[in-house]
């Protein structure tokens, strides 16, 4: 595993550990915030290993993954939406959880311990 994979890697557990922390408070935008950080993470480790190069913004991940990960784009498509009501809403535990298991997924579809 290289440098930026070991980032990548790094920084997704570091946000869901927090995530996870944050939804024990009930402070559930912080969560949805984090685990969304976390899936953003593991989707750039995801090209990363695939492509040998990982994108610089959300928009190219997200072209990348709606053109070469359609099941991951859908997903991720519908947890951004999540992640941007953070902005101007309160959200609930359900919302944070829909996340938090979306991460544990991609950790498993990665093979990284959680």
């Amino acid at each position: 595993m290289n440098e930026q994979e070991k980032l990548l890697e790094s920084n997704g557990l570091e946000y869901y550990r927090n995530g996870l922390v944050a939804e024990k408070r009930g402070e559930y935008n912080t969560s949805v915030t984090l685990f969304f950080k976390a899936i953003a993470s593991l989707c750039d480790l995801q090209i990363l290993r695939d492509k040998g190069h990982f994108p610089s913004n959300h928009s190219e991940r997200f072209r990348i993954l709606e053109r070469d990960y359609p099941d991951l784009y859908i997903k991720i498509d519908g947890d951004f939406l999540l992640y941007q009501r953070s902005y101007r809403l309160r959200l609930d535990k359900p919302t944070s959880e829909v996340l938090k298991h979306d991460v544990e997924t991609l950790f498993k579809k990665l093979r990284i311990n959680f």
